[in-house]
């Protein structure tokens, strides 16, 4: 018996900050520069936070959070996909039924993550794509840390297989965004 699917409600946010869902895509790069002025014409936007080795675009139309990570001999391959949602009480329901539904489910709660704070929940697809549905809490100057996500294969040690922002030891920085 097939059961009715779910979707997230895909709206965004005024500058005043009106509920929001979107769904992600975090690309690897070699040059960030270049993919940067390719996706601003692309979208007609520019990026809406950039820090070494990392832009993120808030694209209005379509609704989308495009992340670019910096990976040079990476570049054009999937880092991995996501959903932003509104709020930590989303964030918290989205585990209870990922779980619920018998999927493996990782927690990270009031983590720094890609320069923002940010609850999440990650998923693996079937073909070990990574999936989040987090929450943006707030901005941090730091790319951040949450080492139960370490890829050990990932060059530093990194889930997103960027290295490490000058001045972090790998250590440090792993994160996964």
């Amino acid at each position: 018996m097939m059961r009715p699917a779910r979707y997230f409600d895909i709206c965004l946010t005024t500058q005043k900050g009106v509920i929001m869902s979107r769904v992600q895509l975090a690309l690897n790069v070699d040059d960030l520069d270049e993919a940067i002025a390719f996706y601003s014409k692309l979208f007609n936007t520019e990026p809406s936070k950039l820090k070494d080795g990392y832009a993120n675009f808030a694209i209005a139309e379509p609704p989308l959070k495009l992340v670019l990570l910096q990976n040079p001999g990476q570049g054009g391959t999937l880092n991995h996909l996501g959903v932003e949602v509104e709020s930590s009480d989303t964030v918290h329901t989205e585990i209870a039924r990922l779980s619920g539904e018998g999927l493996f489910t990782e927690e990270e709660i009031g983590t720094t993550c890609c320069f923002a704070t940010q609850d999440k929940v990650w998923v693996t697809g079937p073909a070990g794509e990574k999936w989040e549905v987090y929450t943006v809490l707030a901005d941090s100057e730091t790319f951040g840390s949450s080492p139960q996500h370490e890829d050990p294969d990932a060059e530093g040690g990194r889930c997103c297989g960027t290295a490490a922002p000058e001045g972090e030891s790998a250590s440090t920085a792993a994160s996964c965004c």
